[in-house]
């Protein structure tokens, strides 16, 4: 079953070298980064927000890059999307290696040692990691990033993984002189913001690897490469576009609402998760708050309807929450599922009050400075005189 990330349990990091001192420049790279930014965050896609996608334009050294992929790695519990463009290098072993500003091509030493990236993945929480390489693995030649030896995209696989590559075994990744973006990129991008034309309602990324590979091979570009290890295949990057033009996303002209492929609220882990969830829903009934509130016989006002799907914390209780639901159209059986990711939500947010040692609950509440405790360096705690 397609799923899409739950934006708040869900982390990505794109990492881009355009100037170098010791290589050609890549100026494409740079709008990749704030284009692919700009799509991740998209309510058609992820619905990032800008704090849980870190971009790292031109990189001072490898520790600027792992300090971002460790802190991403621990924070993501559903998805963590990892992204390089830039020079690719190999050394005498052939490893990837991955150019920075100030990478030679003979040292080693002054890349991105993919292997580090892959273990800092490996070493994170996520269910899911998505990598998308859009790089090539040696040497130079104007506008292009030229190709490697065989097999390595094999060894760049992170067990449970998707990793999309922009090249082929032996050809090279395109960086067009005079493009916008790269050519990976830039094909990528394109089916974010359009859509698959005959695609499924989700872009999950098999489907999209598949587009991406008919396209640039119709303009005679270097072809993708990809590996899924286990898992990942089925996740989207976001909704189709182009699945119906003259409707809203997520629509089939006179499809029953029973058959249609609702938001699932399975993979939900976030309260964030829950409200986009609930806002992707309305788009796949293609109804106006208006029309909802008039399906439900008045039972939720306009009002309600914008203050559900406008809030950032999980509602207090559950019953405006399936008069939305069943408004907007969604089957009994899966208005029962969102009522049971409510209540799990629920109560590990209660779990996590709980968990809190009183004086730091005490330090979550508004308080006057009477009742106010001051924690000292040995871990005691003290209350202070007024004034």
């Amino acid at each position: 079953m397609s799923v899409l990330p739950d934006p708040g349990a869900s982390r990505a990091v794109l990492i881009g070298s355009s100037r170098f001192d010791h290589l050609e420049p890549l100026p494409a790279v740079t709008n990749n980064l704030a284009a692919l930014a700009e799509a991740l965050a998209s309510p058609t896609s992820w619905q990032l927000r800008p704090e849980h996608c870190v971009i790292l334009a031109n990189p001072g050294s490898t520790d600027e890059v792992m300090a971002a992929l460790r802190a991403a790695a621990l924070e993501a519990r559903d998805t963590l999307l990892v992204y390089y463009a830039g020079h690719g290098l190999v050394d005498l072993q052939s490893r990837l290696q991955l150019a920075l500003p100030k990478s030679q091509q003979d040292w080693p030493e002054s890349s991105l040692h993919y292997e580090w990236l892959r273990q800092a993945v490996l070493a994170g929480r996520s269910e899911r990691q998505v990598l998308l390489l859009d790089c090539c693995f040696s040497g130079l030649a104007l506008g292009t990033m030229a190709g490697g030896p065989p097999k390595l995209v094999d060894h760049a696989s992170v067990e449970g993984s998707y990793l999309l590559a922009a090249s082929s075994e032996t050809s090279a990744a395109l960086a067009p002189p005079g493009e916008t973006y790269t050519a990976f990129t830039g094909q990528l991008l394109e089916v974010l913001r359009s859509g698959i034309v005959g695609g499924p309602e989700l872009l999950e990324l098999d489907a999209v690897y598949r587009h991406l590979r008919v396209a640039l091979a119709a303009q005679s570009r270097p072809e993708p490469q990809a590996r899924n290890r286990n898992t990942g295949a089925r996740l989207a990057l976001g909704r189709n576009r182009a699945f119906d033009p003259d409707l809203p996303v997520g629509m089939s002209g006179g499809l029953d609402p029973s058959l249609r492929a609702w938001p699932s609220p399975g993979g939900i882990r976030t309260a964030e998760g829950f409200i986009t969830r609930l806002g992707d829903v309305r788009v796949v009934s293609g109804l106006s708050q208006k029309a909802i509130s008039q399906r439900s016989g008045r039972k939720i006002a306009d009002g309600t309807v914008s203050n559900l799907l406008n809030r950032e914390t999980l509602p207090r209780t559950w019953t405006a929450i399936p008069t939305y639901l069943s408004a907007c159209g969604v089957p009994e059986d899966q208005v029962r599922q969102w009522k049971e990711v409510w209540e799990r939500i629920r109560a590990e947010q209660a779990d996590s009050v709980r968990d809190l040692t009183p004086s730091a609950a005490e330090d979550r509440k508004p308080q006057t400075w009477a009742r106010r405790l001051w924690r000292r360096k040995d871990g005691s705690t003290v209350r202070p005189e007024r004034g």
